[in-house]
């Protein structure tokens, strides 16, 4: 079965790659990657996968890699995906989460019809839910040009499903974290601020936004063993989204303190304004038993592990 990642060099794609690697030859994963993209993440899998040079934004790029490949199943997880980033580059992020969608969508119309295509939507679509937890049937009012361009790509998904038939499977995935988690999420720099006290590079200060926002943690390991089975599951119903979350929200001073009380070190807390949004969610919390239903899918792996592998991931760094 032939497998195409999109976006597999980032902190996402790259654990899927190990999860399809890991299931043995069954799976032959193709990647794709822009040029010059850092490899880091799939380093220790290159000899395992195949690259392919493309870029999402190129419409001619696409098809020549989906004529090309011909995939069996694609996991469309490339994009920007950092919200506080979309408010300072709101027409990019959409040229490349909304413009790649369509690109990748056109392609498997015309050379790849029978193509399972899972696109990673996200939480960020719900903006204020008026009822928590949030299922997929609370209406998308997102409130950042990040939610925007993740809602534009879900109805995409819906409207191409029924209008041309394409095998598309929406997942909303909550807050996920874990090793290599970018510097710039919020939980993550948290961990990367520690670790530098831990080893006296910086004073025993931890800079901050809004603690105040609760979010769904899943550790990524579980959400790409989530998105594996969208692509091996016939109970699926295509067209529709999913919610992909542990059901559980932590505050993010809660998160905070959970990464302390792993460390080794004191510290004092200050808000940095730089660090605050234009305007946030206040609480993200999924009902995911749609998913769990249809899949028997669950997390495993809890927060207080996930937090620790995250300062661990950090220390080694």
């Amino acid at each position: 079965m032939k497998i195409l990642i999109t976006g597999i060099t980032g902190f996402v794609g790259s654990h899927l790659a190990e999860l399809y690697v890991g299931k043995g030859k069954e799976f032959e994963v193709f990647g794709l990657k822009r040029y010059r993209s850092p490899i880091d993440n799939i380093f220790h899998l290159e000899d395992k996968i195949c690259l392919v040079e493309g870029d999402l934004t190129d419409a001619h790029s696409v098809n020549e890699v989906i004529k090309k490949i011909k995939p069996d199943v694609i996991h469309h997880l490339a994009g920007q995906s950092f919200v506080k980033a979309s408010w300072q580059y709101p027409l990019q992020t959409m040229q490349t989460n909304l413009l790649g969608t369509i690109n990748l969508f056109e392609a498997v119309r015309k050379y790849c019809t029978d193509a399972i295509v899972q696109i990673a939507s996200s939480s960020e679509v719900y903006g204020n839910p008026a009822e928590i937890p949030i299922t997929e049937n609370c209406p998308l009012r997102p409130l950042s040009p990040y939610g925007v361009s993740k809602a534009a790509m879900d109805l995409l998904g819906q409207q191409y499903c029924k209008s041309y038939g394409l095998k598309i499977v929406i997942t909303r995935a909550f807050n996920h974290t874990g090793p290599r988690r970018g510097e710039w999420f919020a939980e993550s720099n948290f961990a990367k601020q520690i670790v530098e006290i831990e080893k006296g590079k910086r004073e025993p200060v931890v800079f901050v936004g809004n603690l105040n926002a609760k979010r769904d943690y899943t550790d990524v390991r579980d959400i790409v063993g989530a998105y594996y089975l969208t692509g091996i599951t016939s109970l699926l119903d295509f067209g529709e989204p999913y919610n992909i979350c542990s059901g559980e929200a932590f505050s993010m001073a809660a998160v905070l303190n959970m990464l302390v009380k792993l460390s080794t070190v004191k510290v004092q807390v200050e808000q940095d304004l730089n660090r605050l949004r234009p305007s946030d969610v206040e609480v993200l919390q999924g009902d995911c038993s749609k998913f769990k239903g249809a899949t028997l899918w669950k997390p495993k792996i809890s927060l207080q592990n996930t937090l620790f592998d995250l300062l661990e991931y950090w220390r080694r760094k």
